[in-house]
């Protein structure tokens, strides 16, 4: 069987002191939470997007079945009909592209931008995590000697060993002291490096919307009868509607 020398546990001088480990813990927590968010911003606007163009090419699509529809050819006052919404779905297309564009550009790629950080981030913590445990290793190794009988050889080897133990004690601190300085200044830059996107956003939004609201208005004026409420509109709708129920094709069996 093999023979094992001593075995090297845990140090008994407590090295990261527990505020310490606290403090780093809290900040690196704050972070993970920061990168999920900061995914699930970045899909859910991708999502929404798509959703838009979605949108807005059915809407064209509707418009361009009815007006290859046969009742076009017949029937004059439904064409212009069908044409004047056409028109409004192309003007309310252009402009969807127009925010869907923006919103890639100010939005997304610079959450995909923000987000690109934390690999490298996520990669220096790992580091600091094999330092402290080198940093622990060597400890114990220098309190085993410590404990020893002082004769010549192990005298050597605790010099040795403190000699291993300085290197990776500087690393360890310097990594960690690194780590505490720039995750917390990393989290509060959010702000400043969101805040343009989110007004963006909502300028998007507030024009694509106006537009959407001047285009159905000069729809509407358009496709309107004059002298026509809306009550009296919805009253021939329903008019129709019954007539169209009464035929003998859509009654229920």
């Amino acid at each position: 069987s093999l023979r094992i020398p001593f075995k090297i546990g845990q140090p008994k001088k407590q090295i990261v002191p527990k505020t310490v480990e606290r403090d780093f813990e809290r900040e690196y927590g704050k972070l993970q939470q920061l990168e999920d968010q900061t995914k699930r911003l970045q899909k859910d606007m991708k999502k929404s997007t798509d959703a838009d163009v979605a949108m807005s090419k059915s809407a064209m699509k509707i418009s361009l079945d009815l007006l290859s529809n046969p009742l076009c050819e017949q029937d004059q006052e439904f064409l212009n009909m069908v044409t004047a919404l056409d028109t409004a779905m192309k003007r309310m297309d252009a402009f969807n592209q127009e925010k869907v564009n923006q919103i890639q550009k100010t939005v997304i790629e610079p959450l995909k931008k923000f987000g690109s950080v934390f690999p490298s981030l996520n990669m220096a913590v790992k580091r600091r995590e094999q330092a402290l445990q080198d940093y622990r290793r060597l400890q114990a190794k220098v309190e085993k000697y410590e404990e020893k009988e002082k004769t010549g050889p192990v005298l050597a080897k605790l010099h040795q060993a403190r000699e291993e133990l300085r290197p990776v004690r500087d690393d360890f601190e310097a990594k960690n002291k690194q780590l505490l300085d720039e995750m917390p200044r990393f989290y509060n830059s959010r702000l400043n490096y969101f805040q343009p996107s989110f007004e963006s956003l909502i300028r998007a939004e507030v024009v694509y919307y106006s537009e959407m609201h001047k285009i159905f208005g000069d729809l509407t004026q358009q496709l309107d009868q004059p002298g026509h409420s809306d009550e009296q509109r919805e009253r021939e709708n329903e008019a129709r509607l019954s007539e169209l129920r009464a035929l003998s094709i859509v009654a229920d069996d």
